[in-house]
């Protein structure tokens, strides 16, 4: 449901919230209101009506929760969006340090990134410079996997797609790889790691929230 019940004006920074949790998506909104740049133009729940809401608001940036009700996704709201509407801003926000989640909103043409527990100065800051243009994404703060391994994207891809429980075939159909290079990758991803066993991994991955396989 849309609610766009804010205060409007003339000249402002209009910003469209996507968070599904009330209570954080109410304080939003009280905080970022009591700035006179700021217009809060609507807040929305359902990252699956993004792109529907923009075209109704014209909001100028969209602060976008990476996963919102009944498990939507941000990441493809957000490439939904800039497909169609690319001079809209979209900040990424989340709080789950998850390794793939920043290389997936590059892909995804989020102009920016951030996690939930910054400042409110900091948020401002990341709302007004992502406005005039620039890119604000993080450069720590990202959780290391075993023997601190520093993966590809492509192989976080691989990963990823294993904790999801897909097969080695599954995974070659889906990057257009043959199932000999998917074997070279996860042998490459063990090494690194330095498990003997991509079950293991992928179960220790899951566990320790460095990957979630539901977003």
């Amino acid at each position: 449901m849309i609610s766009n019940n804010y205060p409007k004006g003339e000249d402002m920074i209009r910003i469209l919230i996507v968070e599904d949790q009330t209570i954080l998506r109410d304080a939003l909104c009280a905080n970022l209101r009591t700035f006179d740049e700021f217009e809060v133009v609507g807040g929305i729940s359902n990252s699956d009506i993004a792109l529907h809401t923009c075209h109704k608001l014209k909001p100028d940036l969209v602060l976008m929760d990476i996963c919102t009700e009944n498990n939507s996704s941000g990441l493809e709201a957000t490439k939904a969006i800039k497909k169609e509407l690319p001079h809209i801003r979209v900040v990424i926000m989340t709080a789950m340090p998850e390794i793939t989640f920043i290389d997936r909103a590059k892909e995804a043409k989020a102009d920016s990134f951030i996690y939930k527990n910054i400042s409110l100065n900091s948020l401002v800051s990341c709302i007004k410079n992502t406005i005039d243009g620039y890119s604000i994404y993080p450069t720590s703060s990202l959780p290391k996997l075993p023997n601190n391994a520093e993966l590809t994207p492509k192989e976080l891809e691989i990963l990823r797609l294993i904790c999801e429980a897909k097969s080695r075939k599954e995974i070659a159909q889906e990057l257009y790889f043959s199932e000999g290079t998917i074997k070279a990758y996860i042998s490459t991803i063990l090494q690194k790691t330095g498990y003997d066993s991509i079950s293991k991994l992928a179960i220790f991955a899951l566990s320790h929230g460095y990957i979630n396989s539901k977003i």
